[in-house]
């Protein structure tokens, strides 16, 4: 009889050390473990995200500056994988995205090169449209991560 509970500790020992074991094991796939930390996610894919205003009256003059000035500066550029032109009729806003290789490269661009690229394209649009001053404003510019 004492043979009998002695075994029956000892088995219960193991199935609650087995258990604890279980619980560990699959604590590593916890998806903290698996995030990246901001020094890494240096070098993950990054969307540029640009709104403008647009009236529409002045969409066709907008797409053809941002075909003649952007679009060939930035197939130049180190970690340009492509971009897609929106355009909101109700608001008469423009989503640009810009897909870049890393943050790290496409923050690698001298801002002085891209003033100098948006001054090009007010340029053109200013040319095209007769006017003295960029009618696409600059609402607004961010960045977003892809998410897996």
């Amino acid at each position: 009889m004492k043979l009998n509970l002695n075994l029956k500790k000892k088995f219960q020992r193991f199935c609650l050390v087995l258990i604890c074991l279980v619980v560990l094991i699959f604590q590593f796939d916890i998806p903290n473990l698996k995030a990246l930390t901001m020094d890494n996610y240096q070098g993950e894919m990054v969307i540029e995200e640009l709104r403008l205003k647009v009236p529409a009256d002045l969409k066709a003059a907008w797409l053809n500056a941002e075909k003649e000035i952007w679009e060939p500066w930035l197939s130049s550029q180190d970690g340009f994988l492509g971009r897609q032109l929106f355009w909101d009729k109700e608001k008469e806003e423009a989503l640009i995205l810009v897909n870049w290789k890393s943050k790290k490269l496409w923050k690698s661009i001298p801002m002085k090169e891209v003033n100098v690229i948006q001054q090009k394209f007010e340029d053109n649009v200013k040319t095209a449209l007769n006017v003295r001053e960029n009618p696409f404003k600059l609402i607004y510019e961010g960045e977003l991560d892809k998410q897996r």
